[in-house]
């Protein structure tokens, strides 16, 4: 082994070892789930800004941002600032969530769904787009474990990478299953440390030896310019909808995804979550760096078809030896943190809201089932990369914002009112998942594959917009006309199990 594969190794093992040692973290019992997936609800600002960074900056956002500017350009540059106006969003609605969901003791999202509207229809609902928005998420996750297994070579590309992926995610499961939230709160420690002292050196090392940032841009603009599909390091005037659409689009989704709310409603007050929105968006700066790697690789001639190893092979080919080990460690455990956290959301979701009504009372507050949930969908998520080709992996975690903004009326309207009725926001969102579903699905035979954004012609003028949007209108649109129409036959909802107070 290399100097770069030795610290590469170390690191991943003492990650590892950090996943196991956090089970006697404050010598918590964690056959509780308040313990196992929650932390015991004790995080305080340092841990927490740790815990909700590593899980929101995942490995794919390393990976995939960097590679989609490679790609696409000026578009890629959406993730900065919708990850920048979605804090205020967090600041706002995120803070009203967790004292309501501290307060009644709630777990999920869709816990607080069933008690305010009594739908358990519409609490299902909720559950199951939250499980299913995700799993193409922790899939994903594997792909950028998987691209750096196999850029290193040697014994960690045995079998394209997936030896090694199946060793990965063996140690995760077990260290998930054992510590819970606490190992990922702890490696997320590690995770970011790293990250940023990649990203520094990345952007203090690599553009001087690509003759500066004006040769960059220049170079790069050349590269996008002669492709067969041309691209522009400027956003082009037809794209701006899409750019902006997709912004809004994502900072709906962003802290409403259940490893979102898991990681918010470990934090131990209601301060610690609004200050941490405040102290979060130094990520997006680091964000906005990471994605200027993009038009390095440019610069750099790198050529490939696999946008995925383009930060790998960038970072191989200028940081030192034993540096770019650490870097690629680096980009692994930023996978490890934020998968064992969505199989921890997912299975909370499954345990609490899907399974709940058939739990025994005395099993509703044990982590057991939580956990082998837990460990059956990180098993889906490897198995899902293993036998499935990557590409589609990749087509359909597009989906997963569009799924996951079609519970804002449920979820983050419910928080501030009720008006809306349960069966009608149950309707709302059967529309406008299988419309924004079918919208997705049709950019196929228009565009050759599946894409987040819809064209459509409005007085002779084609508009490109962000299909989680136009599944958004169409869901308030439903959902308004249903109420209406459900009040004027006078058809009766359940009563509200929360009272004003559990807000404040």
């Amino acid at each position: 082994m290399t100097l770069r594969d030795e610290v590469f190794a170390g690191l991943i093992l003492l990650v590892s070892a950090m996943g196991f040692v956090a089970a006697r973290w404050g010598g918590a019992n964690l056959q509780r789930l308040d313990e196992w997936a929650l932390g015991g609800r004790r995080f305080g600002t340092i841990v927490s800004w740790f815990l909700i960074g590593g899980d929101l900056y995942t490995a794919y956002t390393f990976v995939a941002v960097p590679a989609l500017i490679y790609g696409a350009g000026a578009l890629g540059f959406y993730a900065v600032p919708y990850a920048a106006i979605a804090y205020p969003f967090g600041f706002v609605v995120m803070s009203r969530f967790w004292t309501v969901a501290r307060n009644r003791g709630y777990v999920t999202a869709a816990d607080f769904v069933r008690d305010r509207f009594g739908d358990r229809s519409l609490e299902i609902a909720v559950a199951l787009t939250g499980v299913l928005a995700l799993m193409p998420y922790v899939a994903l996750q594997v792909v950028g474990m998987k691209a750096v297994f196999v850029h290193l070579g040697g014994a960690f590309a045995t079998g394209n990478g997936e030896l090694a992926l199946t060793v990965a995610f063996v140690l995760l499961a077990a260290y998930t299953y054992t510590s819970g939230l606490r190992a990922p709160a702890a490696i997320a420690f590690v995770k970011d440390t790293l990250i940023y002292a990649t990203v520094i050196a990345a952007i203090v090392i690599i553009p001087p030896r690509l003759g500066g940032w004006a040769h960059i841009f220049s170079a790069s603009s050349a590269a996008l310019a002669a492709r067969p599909k041309p691209a522009s390091i400027l956003l082009q005037p037809q794209l701006a909808v899409a750019y902006a659409t997709m912004a809004l689009g994502s900072c709906f989704a962003l802290f409403i995804y259940p490893h979102s709310i898991t990681s918010v409603l470990a934090a131990k007050s209601r301060v610690v979550v609004q200050r941490n929105m405040a102290l979060l968006p130094v990520y997006s700066l680091m964000l906005g760096f990471l994605a200027l790697l993009g038009y390095c690789a440019l610069a750099a001639g790198i050529k490939t078809t696999n946008g995925n190893v383009v930060v790998p092979t960038l970072l191989t080919m200028f940081l030192p030896n034993w540096f770019a080990g650490a870097a690629l460690a680096a980009i692994v455990i930023g996978a490890l943190v934020p998968a064992a956290i969505m199989a921890i959301g997912s299975a909370n979701l499954f345990a609490n809201n899907v399974f709940g009504e058939f739990t025994p009372r005395r099993a509703q507050g044990s982590a057991h089932l939580s956990k082998l949930l837990a460990l059956a969908l990180l098993l889906f998520a490897l198995g899902f990369v293993v036998f499935v080709p990557t590409k589609y992996a990749i087509n359909l975690q597009l989906l997963g914002v569009i799924w996951m903004v079609q519970i804002v009326p449920a979820f983050v309207l419910g928080l501030y009112t009720r008006a809306l009725h349960p069966k009608a926001l149950l309707l709302g969102w059967i529309v406008a998942m299988a419309t924004a579903t079918w919208m997705a699905v049709s950019t196929v035979t228009s565009t050759g594959s599946l894409s987040p954004n819809i064209t459509f012609t409005y007085w002779s003028h084609p508009v490109t917009a962000f299909i989680a949007l136009y599944g958004l209108a169409i869901n308030l649109a439903v959902t308004i006309a249903a109420t209406a129409l459900f009040s004027l036959l006078r058809i009766r909802r359940a009563p509200d199990a929360t009272s004003p107070r559990d807000y404040s």
